[in-house]
């Protein structure tokens, strides 16, 4: 049924930036290349909106101005922000739960009759036959228009650039577009080794409410940060060095950390798809392919540009509203991102594997994952202040822990109903209980004298729990600290009329 409703803005709660790269240090193969390249990603726009709505291009060519701008911005007519609600007059009240990968009168019990195992499949639609009866179409026959178009794009860029490993993914992912078989190109995005730095395909499920079975096309061309991406380097080669100093008892320790899955850094030039919609990725870890992840793991990649736009738009404002003005100086850039890197490598350290063969996945239950990310939070500090103590990395203590209380409320204003909020309203509260993190009548603000050892405390009550995999001991913590306090909630009101997120304008592309 179709209902009329009033068009509903919520991209004023999105501030407007401008996102450039520099170009300069490609070869002129890749340059060549990357026009090819973002080509490619514009018919991924194309086919994305299909995916979330079989009308959603007839939509999109009776649009024009702010409705259209809004229309792009989301793509399509609802707000994923207001729970997927229209936003534009004359469209379904809200998103369809199996989005455009079913047919919209299909129920859940009818899917069931369908035999076959390909009707899991990752990369196929449902549609009903001339008969009636459901039938399971591939990627490769029901959107083959675009992806013939996208896969001869891919093939020109692959003859253009001089890198190998680039070259190998775009003619191994232009044959998955047509074989409708993904695994040997996700082998090859895995070794991917190239300034042009490019994933492109389906692959998150998060648009299939329904079942979460049918990926999303979605394409991020971005060029390789080569100074961060040795960092993740210097890290990766001090994991175990790490591991030997987490503050735990030593038989929790794991003596032989394993070789971490790739990670890189870039800035993003374009993103289309799925890759850009809403809430605007910061970053990603892939494939999905749970061969793939046996085999070489996944890959996590760090969008560098669209994480300082976001620190830049959305953290600053921010702590100009929530600390104490001597502080607000102390909010830097290089603490948040390097924190977030640190807090990657948090989560390959700590207890992977309790005695027994059981994981603290399964022993936690769904207080997991929210200790995780408290975890990774902390121990993202800890590495960082084990570095600055060892004399391997400079850091401002100040300027860390002040970055991260400020960082702290651009978290929790997300709430205590997803893992992020509810592991910071842990740390946030204990390091409060802890006089660490001290609100004043003009703001909050770090005593850097007892952060440090809280920090420390902190992390080692949530990996002990973990290397335990006590179930009850989570639950209590959770109950006790993972709670919004009046001084915080009152703290959080007065931001609600800062931006939440970014809108990209992207501008030389």
């Amino acid at each position: 049924m179709l209902m009329r409703v009033e068009i509903k803005v919520s991209v004023p709660f999105f501030a407007a930036v401008e996102l450039g790269v520099d170009f300069s240090g490609l070869s002129a193969g890749d340059r060549a290349a990357l026009g090819k390249l973002l080509a490619a990603a514009r018919v991924i726009d194309s086919l994305y909106l299909r995916q979330v709505w079989e009308g959603n291009r007839d939509l999109q060519s009776r649009l024009a101005g702010e409705e259209l701008r809004l229309f792009w911005f989301h793509k399509g007519p609802w707000s994923a922000l207001d729970d997927h609600r229209a936003f534009l007059p004359g469209v379904p009240a809200r998103k369809p739960v199996g989005a455009a990968f079913y047919p919209e009168d299909m129920t859940r019990a009818e899917f069931d009759t369908l035999e076959g195992e390909e009707k899991f499949g990752f990369f196929s639609v449902i549609r009903r036959g001339d008969g009636g009866d459901l039938e399971v179409i591939p990627y490769s026959s029901f959107y083959r228009p675009e992806l013939d178009k996208c896969g001869g794009l891919l093939r020109e860029a692959a003859a253009l650039t001089e890198n190998e490993s680039l070259r190998r993914f775009l003619v191994a992912r232009a044959d998955a577009f047509v074989s409708n078989d993904y695994y040997e190109s996700d082998l090859a995005w895995m070794d991917l080794d190239a300034p042009l730095d490019v994933t492109i395909g389906p692959y998150e499920t998060y648009a299939d409410e329904l079942f979460g079975y049918k990926a999303a096309f979605e394409a991020y061309i971005c060029i390789r940060d080569e100074a961060e991406t040795a960092k993740l380097k210097f890290f990766g080669d001090h994991m175990q060095e790490l591991e030997d100093h987490l503050p735990m008892e030593a038989r929790y320790r794991n003596p032989a950390v394993g070789k971490q899955s790739p990670m890189s850094v870039v800035n993003q030039v374009y993103a289309a798809g799925d890759g850009d919609h809403g809430v605007k990725t910061a970053a990603f870890n892939l494939p999905n392919d749970e061969r793939v992840i046996t085999q070489k793991g996944s890959k996590r990649v760090m969008l560098k540009n669209v994480q300082k736009a976001k620190f830049e738009s959305v953290l600053v404002p921010i702590s100009g509203k929530v600390l104490a003005a001597e502080f607000r100086g102390d909010v830097r850039f290089d603490a948040f991102f390097t924190h977030i890197l640190a807090h990657e490598m948090g989560h390959g350290i700590g207890p992977q594997r309790l005695v027994g063969g059981s994981t603290p996945r399964q022993e936690l239950k769904e207080h997991y994952s929210a200790l995780e990310e408290a975890k990774a939070d902390m121990l993202g500090l800890f590495i960082l202040q084990h570095f600055a103590d060892k004399g391997y990395w400079p850091v401002n203590e100040r300027e860390l822990y002040t970055t991260f209380l400020a960082s702290s409320f651009r978290t929790l204003r997300f709430g205590l109903n997803e893992a992020h909020g509810k592991g910071m309203a842990i740390q946030f509260n204990y390091l409060m209980d802890a006089g660490a993190f001290v609100h004043g009548r003009n703001g909050w603000r770090v005593e850097v004298g007892k952060v440090r050892a809280a920090v420390r405390e902190l992390a080692g009550m949530v990996l002990e729990i973990e290397a335990t995999g006590d179930y009850a001991a989570a639950g209590e913590l959770l109950d006790r600290l993972g709670v919004m306090r009046p001084e915080v909630a009152e703290t959080l009101e007065s931001i609600g009329d800062l931006p939440v997120d970014i809108d990209i304008r992207y501008v030389n592309v």
